[in-house]
């Protein structure tokens, strides 16, 4: 009667827990790698979209160009803006790219002749003036031309758009007509019934004010000013 219990298999949990803990330890493994291997897959998946992202970048930037041949008389009657005939300093310059065109004007004037031109402008709602510098604004539009980006400037500085043919225009389908952002609408790079230009007028002496202007276009505006290498062979 002893011998027989003396070698009797052991009970369930007699081994001290041993085979459970075997069994949960090798499911704590397995959850480990297959986490590891997820988050392996995302930073994959994330790394692929920024060297994407940074391919178009660059895609972008190689296709804009700076258009030759632009004259401030010519930027003028596209923005639908004149020239003042006491302009001063007047530059321009027209960027070409496969989403939207960039077209910039600017000049100086006296005070007194500021104020009326501005008069003579006004804009969608009030004149604004900035609460701050922006110093996150890198260097591109103006800067091609010499000049600050107008954001970066706070003392002196009024803005606002102004809408010189928002009569002539017609709304385009699901156009929301907010000058907000290129074209005038909320949406990047829509269209609108308007055709604003974002101007910016600082006095930056006691005497002068320097009058930046920016407006955006559809792209392959046409037809665009003939270069002197052009216009010399046609003759």
């Amino acid at each position: 009667m002893n011998d027989v219990y003396a070698h009797r298999a052991p009970e369930e949990g007699e081994d001290g827990g041993k085979s459970g803990r075997g069994g949960r330890r090798w499911w704590l493994i397995a959850g480990v790698a297959v986490g590891v291997l997820a988050l392996a897959s995302v930073v994959i998946a994330a790394g692929w979209l920024l060297d994407r992202a940074a391919d178009r970048a660059v895609e972008q930037a190689a296709e804009a160009r700076w258009a030759e041949g632009v004259t401030p008389e010519w930027m003028s009657e596209q923005m639908g803006l004149d020239l003042p005939d006491t302009a001063q300093s007047p530059q321009a310059a027209y960027q070409v790219t496969s989403r939207f065109d960039t077209g910039l004007l600017t000049f100086t004037l006296t005070r007194s002749e500021a104020k009326s031109y501005l008069k003579e402008h006004p804009p969608e709602g009030t004149w604004l003036e900035p609460s701050s510098a922006q110093t996150d604004i890198t260097p591109h539009d103006f800067a091609y031309l010499g000049l600050p980006e107008p954001e970066t400037l706070k003392d002196g500085m009024r803005y606002g758009y102004v809408c010189p043919r928002a009569a002539e225009s017609t709304e385009a389908p699901g156009a929301s007509g907010t000058p907000d952002s290129p074209y005038g609408t909320s949406a990047p790079y829509g269209t609108s019934r308007k055709s604003c230009v974002r101007l910016y007028a600082h006095e930056y002496s006691p005497k002068r004010t320097r009058i930046y202007l920016r407006a955006y276009f559809e792209p392959g505006i046409s037809p665009l000013p003939a270069t002197p290498s052009s216009s010399a062979s046609a003759d």
